[in-house]
């Protein structure tokens, strides 16, 4: 008997045809739904167990229960409060560059110029290549020794000595690893802006143009107020995978100290697990929150 014709008989009975179809439904979505549970739910809720208990390091003892413990302790840690910091700052510097770079591209090449296209794909070069080549790059011309942006800042421009490794120095890897980061990831903003410029009608700044509106008059009251929800869009989603970003950051240099970065050296380092479960649960409840307040704002324009 096929799948089909036992799917039919199961639903035979006293049950109405909605109910049967809903029934059915229920069935056909189900191994998606056990899929989840096992790959997403299941995970993040063995997560919250071990942020409640101290995790050995033999296999065979088991975690020993210590309530809040480890959140205590991350509410304590200067550590910690520095690491959120970072992220912060990391994530908001980041993002803001990412989504105006994307926005002055888009709009520059939303006009009419020989090799068009080209030029446009091109500006994808940065966000398809793979993360790893992208990143040696950037470390060999980052090299104080010779790398070729030390050498023009120092050498040409007379910004600085030259021997100080942005990289590795505390106080200018982060600034470098936003610039990597907004560098990396405007074509993003820059795909979605312009798809949303291209179908803003020509009439509109038309007639603005008649009524005598001026270019910076046209961007705020026809451009800006047409792209308001796209930018906002691109902002969340880029806050939420910065908010998060680890592999940039850990390929690029190891003196950023993000959440993620902290969360990993507790946990494989450190070979703490319960608390760097706790910090993987403050990273997420912080985004939460974020997320939510950011939406519901939106929602309010």
């Amino acid at each position: 008997m096929s799948l089909a014709n036992r799917t039919k008989l199961s639903l035979d009975g006293d049950y109405t045809v909605e109910q049967k179809e809903a029934i059915l439904g229920y069935l056909l979505i189900a191994p998606a739904l056990l899929l989840v549970a096992a790959v997403i739910v299941y995970p993040v809720l063995y997560n919250v167990y071990l942020s409640f208990t101290n995790v050995p390091l033999s296999p065979d003892a088991s975690p020993t229960w210590v309530g809040l413990e480890h959140y205590r302790t991350l509410l304590s840690s200067g550590e910690f409060w520095d690491a959120l910091k970072t992220t912060v700052i990391f994530t908001l510097l980041s993002d803001l560059l990412a989504t105006v770079g994307g926005l002055g591209v888009a709009i520059l090449f939303n006009r009419k110029f020989r090799g068009r296209r080209l030029v446009r794909g091109l500006m994808l070069l940065p966000y398809v290549a793979p993360l790893i080549a992208v990143a040696y790059v950037w470390q060999w011309l980052l090299d104080p020794l010779y790398g070729m942006v030390p050498y023009f800042l120092s050498n040409v421009l007379g910004i600085y000595g030259g021997d100080i490794d942005l990289l590795n120095n505390a106080k200018t890897a982060l600034w470098t690893v936003i610039a990597f980061d907004a560098w990396r990831y405007f074509p993003f903003a820059f795909l979605m802006i312009i798809a949303r410029l291209q179908a803003i009608p020509s009439d509109m700044y038309e007639a603005a143009k008649i009524d005598g509106a001026g270019y910076i008059a046209r961007f705020k009251d026809i451009t800006l107020a047409e792209l308001k929800y796209v930018l906002a869009t691109v902002f969340l989603l880029r806050w939420i995978w910065n908010f998060n970003k680890f592999a940039d950051i850990w390929l690029l240099t190891k003196k950023v100290n993000t959440l993620s970065l902290y969360a990993y050296q507790t946990a494989f380092a450190n070979y703490n697990h319960g608390q760097a479960a706790a910090i993987a649960m403050v990273l997420f409840v912080a985004l939460m929150v974020f997320v939510l307040v950011y939406v519901s704002w939106i929602l309010e324009w």
